[in-house]
């Protein structure tokens, strides 16, 4: 388990997301976190769900300062033309004097769960954040399907930011293992700050189910429709979606960006060449 150390010092914290940067997700884990670190909060410009690790040709690049009253207190913002990934490498490239001890990214309005997370933009900078050697954590608080659509200004945050901020503290406090790059936080919608958590392993299954119900011609314009899972029947009782849904537990999934198969690759090497 994951225990907390006291910090030396405060440490250097990059906060953004994909939702954009008047998000109210964002701006309840800025204020969760001002104690903690000194911040640096840089968004994308735009809502910019769904991009996963996207380096969008559109984008300007255009970097903003953006000042934000956050729980009664101004602070400043850096809003980024470009997807969440890119509003990474900005930050850490040219926004901040040196780079950050600990990238989090969220907090999502919505769950990111098995095997869809890759189309999330909230994954997709943490990822960027791991690939440029920083530890990062993708924090995402389960809703219903209106208030993530419609990216409720009222939603509480507060419980998701209150955990998030815990496990920054553990992270920061104990560094990451070597094997681990990501840690994917996902939090039932009814979750306080003391709701138990669970090491979890990422579901097999699409969480996110595309619907399609396309009745005109397939020239025209038409735009995808989704699902959530609504069936966990089959999942493993191990997983992050099974965690989230049935559980009603706090989803930590220690993620890596070595795809590489598990496999033994001589093995399958000689399988190939038979």
């Amino acid at each position: 388990p994951l225990n907390p150390m006291p910090l030396k010092s405060k440490p250097k914290i990059l906060i953004t997301n994909d939702d954009g940067i008047h998000s109210a997700g964002l701006w309840a884990l800025a204020d969760a976190l001002s104690d903690l670190g000194q911040l640096t909060i840089a968004a994308p410009r735009e809502q910019s769900s769904g991009s996963g690790r996207g380096l969008s040709p559109h984008a300007d690049g255009r970097i903003q300062n953006t000042t934000l009253r956050i729980n009664g207190r101004q602070r400043t913002g850096y809003a980024v033309g470009g997807s969440p990934s890119q509003t990474v490498s900005h930050a850490v490239l040219e926004i901040m004097p040196a780079p950050p001890d600990l990238v989090i990214s969220g907090i999502n309005y919505g769950e990111n769960l098995g095997n869809s997370i890759t189309l999330s933009g909230t994954i997709g900078a943490a990822i960027e954040a791991a690939v440029l050697g920083i530890p990062a954590l993708a924090v995402s608080l389960q809703m219903s399907q209106a208030d993530l659509l419609h990216q409720t200004p009222a939603f509480d945050f507060s419980s998701a930011a209150s955990i998030t901020a815990d496990f920054a503290r553990k992270v920061l406090a104990q560094s990451l293992p070597e094997e681990i790059q990501i840690l994917k936080i996902d939090i039932p919608e009814d979750a306080t700050p003391t709701t138990p958590w669970r090491i979890t392993r990422l579901g097999k299954h699409s969480y996110y189910e595309t619907i399609s119900d396309r009745q005109g011609p397939l020239e025209e314009p038409y735009e995808f429709r989704w699902r959530c899972m609504d069936d966990p029947s089959k999942l493993d009782a191990a997983s992050d979606i099974y965690t989230v849904m049935v559980d009603r537990m706090v989803s930590i999934t220690p993620l890596t960006i070595d795809m590489t198969a598990r496999i033994d690759l001589s093995k399958y090497e000689n399988q190939l060449r038979d």
